[in-house]
Order: structure tokens, then C-alpha cells, then sequence
């Protein structure tokens, strides 16, 4: 595994360039995000989600995957049309530590096994991320750093992510310690938005 570390306010554009070119190739990365650290590749590497779902030992209709968006603009290419509330909620909490769920379009569904008609999207505040999509050439598809036995253990630790996941994983993007919370989850599939999980981003 590959392991750089960076500036959490102020990354390093070069290694952030040389990794983006490293995951538009096909790399498998561990990056931090807002909350939890995540597991991700680029969302086009059909064999690439194969690769993360064997990882963690999960059929791919059982991991929990979101794209991690740039920006809100980005979101209406791999969603269907999103509803004005929804939309503004969007914008009033992002970039944060929430995931909305939303519907896929068809170009998304076409790199997952079971068409994956619902899809979390994430725009995260963490700096390294930000300066990552700059120059990838999609969205990252990512699921939580985990593994389950009787409980789900969380991965916040960057000593112990490289130890537990150095011969399975390409790079790890090394933002010191992660958070324990994870994202607060809001369902926008029906006709009104709801709460499906309550992490450290608040709602109002």
C-alpha cells in the first residue's frame, strides 16, 4: 500500500494530482472524509466496487455506497431530477457530514450488479477530499471503513487502518485520526424527506 500523508487544511496539490491519477488508473483508496475514514474508487471501475465489497467480506447489494460529489452542480448528472425542497435542503447542509439518498439515474445503474436504483450522496467538507476532485475524472463510489463480526468495528485510526488493510488496498490518504461519528443519513426518495439515521451532522 501506498501511504502519504497529508496537511489536513492545506494538502499537498502534487501528491493530490499523482493519487488522483493513481484512482482514475483503477487504485483502490482509503481517504479521509468528515466523518468516518472510507473506502472508495472511482465510481466508473466496475471491477474496482467487485474488489471493495470483497474487501469487506459484503455482497454488493449489502454495502452501503455513496458517491462523493465535488459540488451540488454535480449531483443532477447521476440523480434523477431533484424536487425544489429537496434540492435547497441539499444546499443549507453541503458540504457536511450528511449523505442523502436519493434516485439514481440510469448512468449510474449501469456499473452495479443490481441496478442500484437508490444511490447516497455525499459532498464532503474535508479539505484533502476537496482538493482531490479537482483533478479525478468522476465521482468516488465509497462505503465506511468496517469490518463485521458480532459488532461493526469503525476504523479511525491511520497506524491501525494501514496494519489491518495494507496488503488488500492500493493507497491510503493519511489524515491523521478520523472521526468516530458517521453522517446523518436523509432519505429524499418518497414524497417527504426523512431521517434514516441520526449522525454528528444536526438537523434542525
Amino acid at each position: 500500500m501506498l501511504r502519504i500523508e497529508f496537511h489536513t487544511q492545506n494538502p499537498n496539490k502534487r501528491d493530490l494530482k499523482n493519487i488522483a491519477d493513481k484512482i482514475n488508473q483503477g487504485a483502490i483508496v482509503i481517504f479521509p472524509t468528515d466523518t468516518l475514514y472510507a473506502l472508495g474508487c472511482l465510481m466508473t471501475n466496475k471491477s474496482g466496487i467487485d474488489k471493495i465489497c470483497k474487501i469487506l467480506g459484503k455482497k454488493e447489494k449489502h454495502t452501503k455506497m455513496s458517491l462523493i460529489c465535488a459540488n451540488i452542480s454535480d449531483v443532477s448528472k447521476y440523480t434523477v431530477q431533484l424536487e425544489n425542497d429537496v434540492f435547497k435542503t441539499m444546499k443549507r447542509y453541503l458540504p457536511g457530514p450528511y449523505t442523502f439518498v436519493l434516485k439514481s439515474n440510469n448512468y449510474v445503474q449501469k456499473f452495479f450488479k443490481n441496478n442500484k436504483e437508490e444511490i447516497g450522496i455525499r459532498i464532503s467538507g474535508n479539505h484533502i477530499l476537496q482538493g482531490l476532485h479537482e483533478f479525478l475524472d468522476a465521482p468516488l463510489i465509497s462505503t465506511s471503513l468496517n469490518t463485521n463480526g458480532e459488532e461493526t468495528y469503525l476504523f479511525t485510526d491511520s497506524d491501525e487502518i494501514f496494519e489491518t488493510f495494507g496488503s488488500r488496498v492500493d493507497i491510503l490518504m493519511d489524515g491523521g485520526p478520523g472521526s468516530i461519528g458517521e453522517s446523518t443519513v436523509i432519505d429524499c426518495t418518497g414524497t417527504e424527506m426523512s431521517v434514516m439515521r441520526e449522525g454528528i451532522g444536526s438537523i434542525d
